[in-house]
C-alpha cells in the first residue's frame, strides 16, 4: 500500500537530495515518461501526485509516478552533473518533451523547487514542488520473488481484464484473481452477470508449493498490459506482502494495493451438464451479433439466440428501432432452444479471441448459464466465458 509518508519520512528514503542537473536524450526521456505518465492521478486534492518525481545519481535518472494506489517507478541513463532529486509538473512536462524535436534535454534544478529545462533554443522553466512532500513509494522486497513469462500473463490479462466489475460497491470483483501454480497459471474475472477464466498449463514457476491466488485490481492490471506490451524481456518478476502487490518487468517496478476480501468460489458456477451444443465460426458470429444488435432495446443490448434443426438464428427487436434477424447454418441436431442474452458481452468473448476460428456455444436449458469457448484451442491452454442467460 503506498501510505501518505510525512515529508520528513518520505524525505528520509534514501534518495539525493542535491540541486540535480543532467542531461538526457529525448527519445530516452519521452520513452520512460509515456510508460510513467497513465499512473499519475489527473484529478487530484493533492497536489503532489500530479507529479514526477525525479531522482538523479550514476549516470541513471529514475522517474517516479504514484497516485497512492499504485506507483510506477522507471530508469534510463542520463550523464548527472549534479546528483540530486526534484519534482516536476507530470502532464505539463510530458505534453512539452513530446513537441521538442529530437536531441538532447538538459534539465537543472533551480530556486525554490523550480525546473529548467533547455533543448536546441527552446529554455523553458517549470513550477515544481518540493521533494521532501512526495510519498514514498514501497520498495521491491528482496527475497521471494517468483519469475512469471511475459507473453502468457499479457494473453490472460487480454482475455479476462473486460469481465472485471465496474460496480464499485462489489469490491473484491475489482480485479482479476490470479492463480500459480508449479506447472500452471490460471486467471478469472466475474462481474456477477458472466465469468472469463483462462488456465495455461506447461508453465513452469519455480518457488510455488501448492497454488498461490493473488487478487489483482483492474487498474493494475491495464497498467500491466501497456508495460508488458512495451517490454523485450521474457520473464517478469512478481512479489507481495501484506499489503503490496510488486511488478518487476526490465528497469520498470509496478507497485499496487492489495484488495483484500474473498474472491467469489467460481468454481461452484462452472457448468457442469451443458449437453448442447453448436458450432460456429466466429466472424460469422460476430458479423450477425453486431448487425442485429443495431436493433436491440438500447438499454438491456438483448438478443436471441434461437437455435433449431442444422441453424442458428440470432434476433432482436424493440419499439423504438425496429427488429432484425440473422440466420447461420451450422450442424445442430437437438431440442430447439431459444436463450437471451446481452450482446456487448458476447462481443467482448468474440473480441478477446481476436475474431478467429470458430467457436463453440454450449447450453443446457433457456434459464442455465451458457458456456462459450474457442474449438479450436491449444493443448497447453484452455479459454471459456461464462455467461447468465437475459429474461426476453
Amino acid at each position: 500500500m503506498t501510505t501518505t509518508a510525512t515529508p520528513l519520512q518520505a524525505a528520509a528514503s534514501a534518495a539525493p537530495s542535491g540541486n540535480l542537473e543532467i542531461s538526457i536524450s529525448r527519445g530516452d526521456l519521452l520513452r520512460e515518461l509515456t510508460a510513467a505518465q497513465s499512473v499519475v492521478e489527473r484529478k487530484t486534492t493533492i497536489p503532489i501526485l500530479s507529479n514526477f518525481l525525479f531522482e538523479a545519481d550514476d549516470d541513471r535518472l529514475t522517474i517516479t509516478a504514484t497516485d497512492l494506489d499504485q506507483s510506477l517507478r522507471t530508469s534510463t541513463t542520463a550523464k548527472v552533473k549534479k546528483p540530486g532529486a526534484c519534482t516536476v509538473p507530470a502532464r505539463k512536462l510530458y505534453d512539452y518533451i513530446k513537441l521538442l524535436p529530437e536531441g538532447e534535454i538538459s534539465i537543472k534544478l533551480m530556486d525554490n523547487h523550480w525546473v529548467q529545462i533547455r533543448a536546441g533554443r527552446s529554455n523553458t522553466k517549470m513550477v515544481g514542488m518540493a521533494r521532501a512532500n512526495f510519498p514514498a513509494v514501497p520498495e521491491f522486497p528482496e527475497t521471494g520473488a517468483l519469475k512469471i513469462n511475459v507473453a502468457a500473463l499479457r494473453s490472460m490479462i487480454s482475455k479476462t481484464i473486460f469481465a472485471i466489475s465496474n460496480e464499485e460497491s462489489r469490491y473484491t470483483l475489482n480485479g482479476a484473481l490470479l492463480v500459480l501454480k508449479a506447472e500452471s497459471m490460471a486467471m478469472v474475472a466475474t462481474d456477477g452477470h458472466r465469468l472469463a477464466h483462462i488456465e495455461r498449463f506447461g508453465e513452469t514457476i519455480s518457488g510455488v508449493s501448492g497454488e498461490k491466488k493473488t487478487l489483482i485490481p483492474r487498474k493494475c492490471l491495464g497498467e500491466l498490459s501497456s508495460l508488458l506490451a512495451n517490454t523485450e524481456d521474457d520473464t517478469l518478476e512478481f512479489a507481495d506482502d501484506d499489503q503490496t502487490l510488486y511488478f518487476r518487468i526490465g528497469g520498470r517496478v509496478l507497485t499496487s494495493r492489495k484488495l483484500t476480501g474473498q474472491f467469489p468460489n467460481y468454481e461452484a458456477v462452472l457448468p457442469r451438464d451443458n449437453n448442447k451444443f453448436v458450432i460456429v465460426r466466429s466472424e460469422d458470429l460476430m458479423g450477425a451479433i453486431q448487425r442485429v444488435a443495431q436493433f436491440a432495446d438500447e438499454r438491456s443490448g438483448a438478443i436471441k439466440i434461437r437455435m433449431e434443426q442444422n441453424e442458428l438464428k440470432i434476433s432482436s427487436s424493440s419499439t423504438d428501432s425496429g427488429e432484425s434477424e440473422d440466420t447461420i447454418e451450422t450442424p445442430y441436431s437437438y431440442d430447439p432452444l431459444v436463450v437471451g442474452f446481452n450482446s456487448a458481452y458476447l462481443l467482448d468473448f468474440l473480441k478477446a479471441i481476436g475474431n478467429t476460428g470458430e467457436v463453440r456455444l454450449e447450453f443446457k436449458d433457456a434459464q442455465s448459464a451458457g458456456q462459450m469457448r474457442p474449438e479450436d484451442s491449444s493443448e497447453d491452454s484452455k479459454y471459456r466465458y461464462i455467461l447468465m442467460p437475459m429474461r426476453i
